[in-house]
């Protein structure tokens, strides 16, 4: 059974106390209104650099909730000032690392030969990658949406072994629907989420695309997440701003 993952990207949004108030929240939420443990379902916070490691340690006695850095840099270590490496990360305790976000990409132009050095380092140590991808609005219109994904996923991450690809959780988030009001349609995210799907099983396998969490991650909210889940090849979001509102993260966690 294929993990499925609710994950909250912060962006750059809360204070420290904002942000163990909020954590704090969505711990008590779910000790009234737990989620199904056969479920096979994980919750992942994804905070500024700053605060991981305490809220990495305030969630030491969960068993499903994890913490994932926004980012890490492409080089292992050295004179690269205002950056954070793998190997930081890894060291306070966070699981898991997002890599290849529309932001990153759009505003750090990374690309996706960068994105793979990130990958390496990621599972070199011990993280548990999200990797991104999507399309912008004019590449969804010029029909070319299903090539520029397919290509940021074979550049990104095809160079893995069988076995160090079936640690990655992929992320799909069309570029035009995050922060613009516009949503893809259950339909439109099924169908690039079994896109994907079968790409990674053209690569590497049944079994392992069969096993691989594809999440969605466009302007995922409590409203919309249940039907959005529900598609057979959606295995749960990569939430933005829903993930700053306890109420609204939690429902969505109860959304599968």
């Amino acid at each position: 059974m294929r993990t499925k993952i609710v994950a909250g990207n912060w962006k750059m949004n809360k204070t420290f106390e904002e942000g163990i108030q909020l954590v704090k929240e969505i711990q008590q939420s779910l000790q009234v209104n737990p989620i199904n443990a056969n479920e096979n379902i994980k919750v992942i916070i994804s905070p500024p650099f700053v605060f991981l490691k305490p809220i990495n340690d305030l969630l030491a006695n969960s068993s499903f909730i994890y913490t994932a850095a926004q980012n890490c840099y492409s080089e292992e270590k050295g004179a690269f000032t205002g950056e954070v490496s793998a190997q930081m990360i890894q060291s306070v305790g966070a699981k898991y690392v997002i890599i290849g976000h529309s932001e990153r990409r759009a505003y750090f132009n990374e690309t996706d030969a960068l994105l793979a050095k990130k990958i390496n380092l990621a599972l070199a140590n011990n993280l548990f990658p999200i990797y991104c991808c999507g399309e912008r609005l004019e590449e969804r219109n010029a029909n070319t949406y299903f090539d520029v994904v397919k290509k940021q996923i074979n550049d990104g991450l095809f160079h893995l072994s069988a076995e160090a690809f079936s640690k990655v959780v992929i992320a799909y988030e069309p570029v035009w629907a995050i922060g613009t009001g516009l949503n893809a349609t259950p339909q439109q995210a099924q169908e690039m989420h079994q896109f994907i799907r079968n790409v990674v099983k053209e690569k590497y396998g049944k079994q392992i695309a069969d096993n691989t969490t594809i999440l969605y991650g466009g302007s995922c909210n409590a409203k919309n997440a249940k039907e959005l889940f529900a598609n057979p090849d959606v295995d749960g979001g990569l939430i933005g701003g829903a993930s700053l509102i306890a109420n609204d993260f939690v429902q969505i966690i109860h959304s599968f």
